[in-house]
């Protein structure tokens, strides 16, 4: 499909204003002309065809209409990568925003700092965002103002900062033909140009985050129906993106060519169409998984049924490998396989490649659990609980004036002295970032009587950025980019270190390695950052622009093309197991 001009905006577009929370509505100003059908041509050889040569019209029900002062930042939870959204699309249920709020509770690890649902009611578009837990955001009373059996929801995570209340999704505007929400997980590195050529042309933005240039992208295309207006839009995009739309009558799941981040479908026993970013939420509200929505792929789900169109030609997909090393929860299946499984083999691994004399073995809560498992029963010696974690700290604490050694760590983590005590300890954690919260780990083992710590790390070591919707630290504040096995060994003072081998856990995978994305292990991108520079996250640290875009620098990282890592996985290899 050719490309449309952007010489010409068809209209302005308008979302929510910045307060606590936000309600907004947005009328139909005109009729919106109904997808009869259309299809768009016949995939290529690299087009996954299932996605597209097929119209299975299921009958689906048709919506029915329904009337702190001083916080510091706790620095230890930036240790870890953090996965930036969650999305969630419901069709045809009479209860669809309780079910999104359901929903997003599940999904609320892949975004903690914002969330929002929109729902459809009498041919309007009703919006309720905030800042905080999904259980902050929303009630008993707000649910009540989301009536309607088609919404869409979304979790949000900001980098560092303030949270502004205008960057949460789902985002809502009005153009010409209609009005249409969109929720997006995933991040575009073309984003400052699309957006410089938008302005160029006279539109005007209301937020900092990468996700309104794709309505501003549905709104200036000429082409008809809506459908086409986002099958357009896609064709501008590069980058990451999983992204659920509605309209006053459609609900459309859209995954980039690559699929980079997760987006499944499922069916709910009245015959309710459910997307989401995981499984888990699915199970919540007793939707049965049917299938992923297939990288390249756009669902269309109206009172027609449902229709799957092929978005555009892709190559070989390359789904994010983190999601099962740490990002999705362990009762998730993500791109057809069990996070649970995936976990629990990268610690029979370690066991099997890394083997260490020990008397127990402990895992890093929450996300080292699984690993752990799988070490304990491949090596053949007992796990158990060695640190507890408090599940009531939230982001931010007051710190006693009086300053107590690691007190961040101690604050999450307690440590268990009748495990530890005169033991041999193995303890086994998804990752190694900056490895300062892995020192102080270590630290506080040692201090609770561990005789020896062990440590063993259940991904390869990461040496590049992330640039498709993982909030990563700069390459040159990654610890394995900087320093080799040993000396990462010695930064964090455990006994030994080793990571999982990255020959071994492509071997795992099989056949379906090359469908992975491995750029933070490889600093190989599939789809190169060629801006000077590129967000990390979907958006600024601060969206109260005064000046440029360039003048923000805060959610921005430098990019050169290609990004090079300081150290090549050969030379990560080759340094192996230290003790």
């Amino acid at each position: 499909m050719a490309a449309t001009s952007l010489s010409n905006l068809s209209s302005s577009l308008s979302s929510t204003a910045a307060a606590t929370t936000t309600t907004t509505a947005l009328s139909k100003p005109s009729s919106l002309p109904l997808f009869h059908n259309k299809t768009l041509p016949k995939p290529t050889a690299t087009t996954i065809t299932r996605a597209a040569t097929s119209h299975n019209h299921n009958p689906i029900p048709k919506p029915q209409q329904h009337q702190h002062s001083s916080p510091f930042s706790f620095s230890d939870d930036d240790e870890k990568p953090r996965e930036e959204c969650g999305v969630v699309g419901i069709y045809g249920d009479p209860e669809a925003s309780r079910l999104c709020y359901l929903a997003l509770h599940a999904l609320q690890h892949r975004g903690q700092e914002g969330a929002g649902i929109v729902t459809v009611n009498n041919n309007v578009l009703q919006s309720i965002t905030g800042v905080g837990l999904v259980s902050d955001v929303f009630n008993e009373s707000k649910l009540d103002q989301l009536s309607g059996s088609l919404a869409i929801g979304h979790v949000r995570y900001s980098t560092a900062g303030q949270s502004m209340l205008k960057n949460v999704q789902p985002f809502v505007a009005g153009y010409r033909f209609g009005s249409v929400g969109v929720a997006h997980n995933g991040n575009l590195v073309n984003y400052r140009t699309l957006r410089a050529k938008l302005e160029d042309n006279g539109s005007i933005f209301n937020t900092t985050s990468d996700t309104e240039v794709v309505l501003h992208l549905i709104a200036t295309s000429k082409h008809r129906p809506f459908i086409l207006r986002i099958v357009d839009a896609c064709e501008k995009l590069e980058g990451a993106y999983s992204m659920v739309f509605v309209t006053e009558d459609k609900l459309v799941a859209v995954r980039d060519p690559f699929g980079f981040r997760p987006l499944v479908m499922g069916r709910r026993s009245n015959g309710s169409v459910v997307f989401a970013s995981e499984t888990c939420a699915l199970d919540l509200i007793e939707a049965t998984y049917e299938r992923e929505v297939y990288p390249g792929e756009v669902i269309v789900v109206d009172n027609n049924g449902i229709q799957s169109l092929c978005l555009m030609s892709h190559p070989q997909p390359k789904q994010c490998i983190f999601e099962h090393i740490y990002f999705a929860l362990p009762n998730s299946v993500v791109f057809g396989r069990s996070v649970y499984e995936s976990r629990r083999q990268f610690g029979e691994i370690l066991a099997t490649e890394s083997p260490v004399d020990c008397d127990v073995v402990i895992a890093v809560p929450d996300s080292g659990v699984v690993a752990a498992l799988g070490y304990a029963a491949k090596a053949g010696v007992p796990f158990q609980q060695g640190l507890i974690r408090s599940h009531y700290v939230g982001r931010t604490f007051i710190e006693p004036s009086q300053k107590i050694r690691d007190f961040g760590v101690k604050l999450k983590l307690s440590p268990v002295r009748a495990v530890l005590e005169g033991k041999r300890v193995v303890v086994v954690d998804d990752s190694i970032v900056r490895g300062t919260t892995s020192s102080k780990i270590v630290r506080l083992l040692k201090e609770a009587g561990a005789k020896e710590v062990h440590m063993r790390i259940a991904s390869p070591p990461i040496i590049g950025s992330c640039y498709y919707g993982v909030d990563t630290p700069s390459s040159e504040e990654l610890i394995s980019n900087r320093m080799s096995v040993e000396e990462i060994r010695d930064f964090i003072g455990s006994d030994s270190l080793a990571f999982l081998p990255f020959d071994s856990l492509r071997n795992l995978l099989g056949h379906e390695s090359p469908k992975f994305c491995y750029a933070c292990f490889s600093g190989k991108y599939p789809v190169e950052p060629r801006e000077l520079k590129v967000k990390r996250v979907g958006d600024f640290v601060d969206d109260g622009l005064n000046g440029s875009l360039e003048t923000i620098d805060g959610g921005w990282v430098q990019a050169t093309t290609p990004p090079q890592p300081t150290r090549t996985p050969k030379e990560v290899k080759a340094a192996g197991t230290v003790f």
